[in-house]
């Protein structure tokens, strides 16, 4: 992964562009091992909440979809799988992980394409679904983000997310913070040689909003709450939301 990574993630999570720096980095260094480390992480129950995520989806009979932060295309093969009329775009900011997907989970009805989630190329209000695994929390700026979800989604669109989830308690927070930081570590040690590989997980969450926070966030950027459902003592959260007409 080289020198940069030496450096404190501090350097490097704070500010959008050395954020996108960071993840472009991070991602090409995680990408020939992260289906390996999502199922080591989750203990075995990552495809489960993606399967879920896609399960509370409506059931559209075309729909244009697309999966922001694809990485390996579990996501998005899972929609193609669901809509198998339906134009499915998976999109990711790092080459190495769109190679992957292309290996991994490829179908006649996905497109694969490097964007950013915070600049997506797609025209306003064209898509019926986006979705995220783990994507929200990896945006350079979250904000940016959610107001281009808004953008490209149709009025009365879904948008579904699976991520780490955020306590409003500080006490809770920082159980959690430390826990992810050990086990992540552990990982990062025990693949990389560098524990702070995974411990990006612990503090690009530490940065993220709470679950309130969070919750508002969305109903700023024109979203209401359809539903909720948190897993794994509460550390993993999927939220399904709609884009007001």
């Amino acid at each position: 992964m080289g020198e940069r990574f030496t450096l404190r993630i501090d350097d490097w999570i704070t500010l959008p562009e050395r954020k996108r720096t960071l993840n472009l980095h991070l991602f090409k260094e995680i990408a020939p091992w992260y289906d390996i480390v999502t199922k080591a992480l989750s203990l075995g129950r990552d495809k489960a909440w993606k399967r879920t995520l896609v399960d509370f989806l409506p059931r559209d009979s075309a729909p244009m979809c697309v999966d922001l932060a694809c990485g390996t295309g579990d996501i998005t093969l899972l929609l193609a799988g669901r809509y198998r009329r339906g134009k499915i775009h998976g999109v990711d900011l790092t080459p190495q992980m769109l190679e992957r997907a292309a290996q991994l989970a490829s179908a006649e009805n996905i497109h694969y394409s490097r964007q950013d989630m915070c600049m997506l190329n797609f025209p306003n209000a064209c898509i019926d679904i986006v979705t995220g695994g783990y994507a929200l929390r990896n945006a350079p700026d979250l904000d940016q983000a959610l107001e281009e979800v808004s953008r490209v989604l149709k009025p009365g669109g879904i948008a579904g997310f699976l991520d780490f989830s955020k306590p409003k308690d500080r006490l809770i927070q920082r159980l959690e913070y430390s826990m992810l930081r050990i086990w992540g570590g552990f990982w990062g040690l025990l693949l990389h040689g560098n524990p702070a590989v995974y411990i990006y997980i612990a503090e690009s969450l530490k940065r993220f909003p709470d679950r309130q926070k969070l919750r508002e966030k969305f109903r700023s950027h024109n979203f209401e709450l359809l539903q909720s459902q948190r897993f794994y003592f509460g550390i993993i959260e999927i939220l399904i939301v709609k884009k007001k007409i």
